[in-house]
């Protein structure tokens, strides 16, 4: 039972030192991070799991989310 706290516990520490991180970040790279995340998720469901879905999900989420808010010149 007290692995499980010190679990439970370790796992809401990251998740705040996690979302602590972002509070600088610009909005162009929130979306790259979040875009990146979605196209993870989505590579590895539609591949069944495959290491190289996941991460080619990840790299094309992460330059759509890099290019929905482009800064303009």
């Amino acid at each position: 039972m007290k692995t499980k706290q010190i679990a439970a516990r370790l796992a809401i520490a990251t998740a705040m030192l996690g979302l602590g991180a972002c509070s600088s970040m610009s909005n162009q790279d929130k979306n790259t991070a979040i875009g990146a995340g979605v196209g993870a998720v989505a590579g590895s469901v539609l591949t069944g799991g495959s290491t190289t879905g996941t991460v080619g999900g990840a790299v094309v989420g992460g330059v759509i989310g890099n290019q929905v808010d482009k800064p303009r010149r």
